[in-house]
C-alpha cells in the first residue's frame, strides 16, 4: 500500500481545533464514525415495531420481509471498505459559482450512510454527486478541487492519495492506489470494481434504463463488472419501476454464476435473479445431445417460422354453422361468418392462446347482434353465457384446438411428413433429415430432449402464450448464443431493456454470432448502442500481447486489447516431458500470493487430476470458491470463459485447439484460456505450439 503522501495543502478533513493533526488519523476517525452510524441505521430498522401499522398478517409478513432485506443491505462487511474515495468540491453543488459559495466534501462508498441528524457521512457511488470521482480530470475537473483515493489492508484504512484537479501546477499522474487495487490478488469469488471504475466504463454504467447497450470487450476490459454495476446503478436510479418489473442476470453456466454471485450483494443489491439460458427454457428434462450440425440448424432463426406455421396449422376452417339454443329460440351463426371471425383473428397475428380465448366471445357477439336485431336487449352477462354454451365450446375445440408446445416440437422432430409440410421453402431436405430423430419418441416424457430442443419448445410456448417480460436483463458471454437462444432471451425483455456483454473473439460454439448487429436483431434490440472497451485492466501486458497473436485468425476486425497495467506480469513458455512438470509449475505459482488456475483441454483433465492427487495437491472445480488454504482450481478449457485467477498454468495449447470440432473454434478456445491470468502465466507443452502463436 502507498504510504500517506505529504500534504502541502490545507487538509479539508480538519473539523476544528480539537481534530488530530495527522490526516490519515482524521480519515480513520471518519471511517470509525461512519461504521458506527451504519450500525445505528441497522439497529433502527431492527428495533422497528410494526404491530400498530399492519392491518393483517399478510401486510405484516410483507413488511417484515422488506425490513429483513433492508437489514441485510445495511450489513457492514468488515473486510470491505465502507468508503474508498473523497471529493472536495470548490463550490456547493447547484450554487452560483460567481457567488463564491464554499464547496462541500463527500466521501464516496458502496452505500449511503447518514448520522443521527440525517446528514450524509458516506455518499452512494451511484449518486449524481459521486460521478466526478470517476470522470473528473485535469482537463475537466467538474468543479472538484481535490480527489482523494484510500488504500486499505483488509478493512483497515492504511493510505491515501490526492489529486488536486484544479491546481495547474500539479501534473497528472497515474494513481498507484488504483493500480494496486486492480492488481490485488484474487482469492474467492469475483469482487466489485466500484473503486476502480474508469471514465469509459462509468459512461456505460450510468446510461439510462430506456435504452439497451451492447458492450464488446476483450479479455480483462471489465465488461462483466460493467454489466453488474450497471444493474446496481439502474436499481438505484429506478428502484420502484424495477421492483415491479424485475431484473435478471444471464450467464453461460452455473460455475460462472457462482463466481459472480457476490458482486451485487456487496453493492447492497440482493433481489437480482441469476440464471443460464438453459434455466430459462427448462420446460422438459434434457437427457440427450445433438450433433453440432443438428444443433446449428435447430438454433437457426428460420426455425421460428417453421414453428409458427406448425402452430397456426392447428386452426381448421369451420365447415358447419354454430347453433345456440336460448329458451325457445335458436340462434344460428353461419359457417361463412365463422370463417370471417377466424380469418380476422389470424390476420391480427396475436398469440394462439389469446386468439383461442377471444374466439368464443366473438361467436357470442355475433349471436348478440342477432338478438338485438330481433328486439331483445342482451347484456354482457348474456354474452358470457353464450360464450360458455356447449355448442360454442364444441365449435372452438374443433376450429381452434389447444396446442401443447412440447408435443408440437415432438411431432416436428419425429414425423418427417409433418416437418416437411411446415419447413417447405424454409429448410432444405438435407437440413430436415439432419434434425429428425432416428428413433422417434413415443411421448414427451420418454423423449431424449437436447438443449436446442428446449429452446424450440420455448419458442412454441411463446407462440401460444406471451412470455413475461422483465424490466432489465443482463446477458453475459452473449457471443456464444444461437439466434433462437437470442430470441428466447429477447422474449424476457420485450417491454424492458438489455445490457449485452461479450467478445466476438471468444465465441466458441459452432453457432457463435458473427456480428453484434445480427445478434441484436435476433434479440429484438436493433436500436441498442454498441460500445467497445479496449483498455485492459486485468490481463498483464506480456500475456495479452501473446494471446493477441491469435486475433488475425479468429476475429480479424477487432481491436486488440491494450493493457494499461504498469506491471507487465509474469509470462513463460515451458517445454515439458511429463505431467509431473505441469504439477511442479502449479506448486511454483502456489508459492505466490493469490489464486492459481490449471487450465487444460477437457480430455486432459482426468490425467492431470491424478497427477495433482499423486503430488498431494488439493484442488477445486471451476466456480468453487477458493480459500487461503485451497487456492488451486483445475479448469476444463470449456468452462474457463469468464473466470480469472492470479496465476495460470495452461497445459498443452495444441490439445485445447484439437479438442474442438474445427480449428477456428479451437483457436478461440485457446484465446480464452490464455487470457484468464491476472498476474502471471506459464504455458506448458510437450507437443508443438499452434503455428498461429508464431
Amino acid at each position: 500500500m502507498s504510504t500517506p503522501p505529504a500534504d502541502p495543502h490545507a487538509d479539508p478533513t480538519d473539523r476544528g481545533p480539537d481534530a488530530p493533526d495527522d490526516p490519515l488519523l482524521r480519515e480513520r476517525t471518519h471511517l470509525g464514525e461512519s461504521r458506527a452510524a451504519l450500525r445505528a441505521m441497522r439497529e433502527d430498522v431492527e428495533n422497528l415495531d410494526i404491530r400498530d401499522v399492519t392491518a393483517n398478517w399478510v401486510n405484516a409478513a410483507v413488511l417484515q420481509r422488506q425490513m429483513d432485506e433492508r437489514i441485510k443491505a445495511l450489513a457492514d462487511l468488515s473486510h470491505t471498505p465502507l468508503f474508498f474515495g473523497r471529493l472536495d468540491y470548490l463550490h456547493a453543488p447547484g450554487a452560483d459559482k460567481a457567488e463564491g459559495a464554499d464547496g462541500e466534501r463527500f466521501y464516496i462508498g458502496r452505500r449511503h450512510v447518514h448520522d443521527a441528524e440525517g446528514d450524509p457521512m458516506v455518499i452512494d457511488w451511484r449518486a449524481p454527486v459521486s460521478q466526478p470521482f470517476y470522470r473528473a480530470s485535469k482537463k475537466d475537473p467538474m468543479d472538484v478541487g481535490l480527489r482523494r483515493r484510500f488504500g486499505y489492508t483488509g478493512g483497515d484504512l492504511t493510505a491515501y492519495e490526492d489529486e488536486h484537479l484544479s491546481d495547474p501546477s500539479e501534473t497528472a499522474a497515474t494513481s498507484k492506489l488504483l493500480q494496486q487495487e486492480i492488481e490485488r490478488p484474487r482469492v474467492g469469488p469475483m469482487r466489485d470494481i466500484v473503486a476502480t471504475i474508469q471514465p469509459e466504463q462509468d459512461e456505460i454504467v450510468r446510461s439510462g434504463l430506456s435504452g439497451s447497450v451492447c458492450v464488446q470487450g476483450g479479455p480483462g476490459t471489465g465488461k462483466t463488472a460493467v454489466g453488474l454495476h450497471r444493474v446496481a446503478y439502474l436499481l438505484y436510479a429506478h428502484r420502484e419501476r424495477l421492483a415491479r418489473t424485475g431484473t435478471l442476470v444471464i450467464g453461460p453456466n452455473k460455475s460462472f454464476l457462482h463466481y459472480i454471485e457476490q458482486v451485487l450483494p456487496a453493492l447492497g443489491e440482493l433481489e437480482v435473479k441469476q440464471a443460464t439460458v438453459d434455466d430459462l427454457v427448462a420446460h422438459v428434462e434434457v437427457r440427450g445431445a445433438d450433433t453440432s450440425t443438428a444443433a446449428v440448424i435447430k438454433g437457426d432463426a428460420r426455425m421460428a417460422e417453421v414453428l409458427r406455421r406448425a402452430v397456426r396449422a392447428h386452426v381448421t376452417p369451420p365447415g358447419e354453422p354454430v347453433v345456440v339454443v336460448r329458451g325457445s329460440r335458436r340462434w344460428r351463426v353461419p359457417a361463412y361468418e365463422l370463417e370471417e371471425i377466424v380469418r380476422e383473428l389470424l390476420d391480427r397475428d396475436i398469440r394462439y392462446g389469446a386468439a383461442r380465448e377471444a374466439l368464443p366471445q366473438r361467436i357470442a357477439h355475433a349471436v348478440l347482434v342477432q338478438m338485438e336485431r330481433a328486439g331483445e336487449a342482451p347484456d354482457d352477462r348474456v354474452q358470457d353465457a353464450v360464450a360458455r354454451d356447449s355448442a360454442v365450446k364444441a365449435a372452438v375445440k374443433a376450429i381452434w384446438p389447444p396446442v401443447d408446445p412440447a408435443r408440437l416440437v415432438l411431432r416436428l422432430l419425429a414425423d418427417a411428413d409433418f416437418l416437411a409440410v411446415h419447413a417447405e421453402g424454409v429448410l432444405g431436405a438435407d437440413e430436415q433429415k439432419e434434425i429428425l430423430w432416428a428413433k422417434p419418441a413415443r411421448s414427451v416424457k420418454a423423449a431424449r430432449w437436447s438443449p436446442a430442443d428446449t429452446v424450440l419448445i420455448d419458442e412454441a410456448t411463446d407462440l401460444v402464450q406471451r412470455t413475461h417480460s422483465l424490466g432489465h436483463v443482463v446477458l453475459d458471454e452473449a457471443q456464444d448464443l444461437s439466434p433462437m437462444q437470442y430470441r428466447a432471451v429477447g422474449r424476457r425483455c420485450t417491454t424492458g431493456s438489455a445490457t449485452v456483454l461479450g467478445d466476438l473473439a471468444q465465441g466458441t460454439t459452432p453457432w457463435a454470432t458473427r456480428s453484434w448487429g445480427e445478434a441484436l436483431a435476433h434479440l429484438g434490440k436493433e436500436e441498442a448502442v454498441v460500445e467497445e472497451l479496449t483498455a485492459g485492466f486485468r490481463v498483464p501486458t506480456d500475456v495479452i500481447a501473446y494471446a493477441s497473436r491469435l486475433l488475425p485468425h479468429i476475429a480479424p476486425g477487432l481491436t486488440p486489447v491494450a493493457s494499461v497495467r504498469e506491471n507487465p506480469g509474469f509470462f513463460e513458455l515451458r517445454a515439458t516431458d511429463t505431467d509431473h512438470e505441469v504439477v511442479d509449475a502449479c506448486q511454483e505459482l502456489l508459492r505466490q500470493e493469490g489464486s492459481v488456475g490449471l487450465i487444460a483441454a477437457d480430455a486432459r483433465v482426468p490425467v492431470l487430476a491424478e497427477a495433482l492427487a499423486a503430488a498431494g495437491l488439493t484442488y477445486l472445480g471451476p466456480g468453487e470458491e477458493t480459500t487461503p488454504d485451497t487456492r488451486l482450481t483445475l479448469v476444463p478449457a470449456s468452462l474457463a470463459k469468464g473466470l480469472e485467477y492470479d496465476y495460470v498454468v495452461l497445459d498443452e495449447p495444441r490439445a485445447v485447439v484439437d479438442g474442438e470440432p474445427d480449428e477456428r473454434t479451437g483457436l478461440r478456445r485457446l484465446y480464452v484460456a490464455l487470457t484468464r491470468a491476472v498476474s502471471g502465466l506459464i504455458v506448458t507443452h510437450a507437443a508443438p505450439l499452434p503455428p498461429q502463436l508464431g
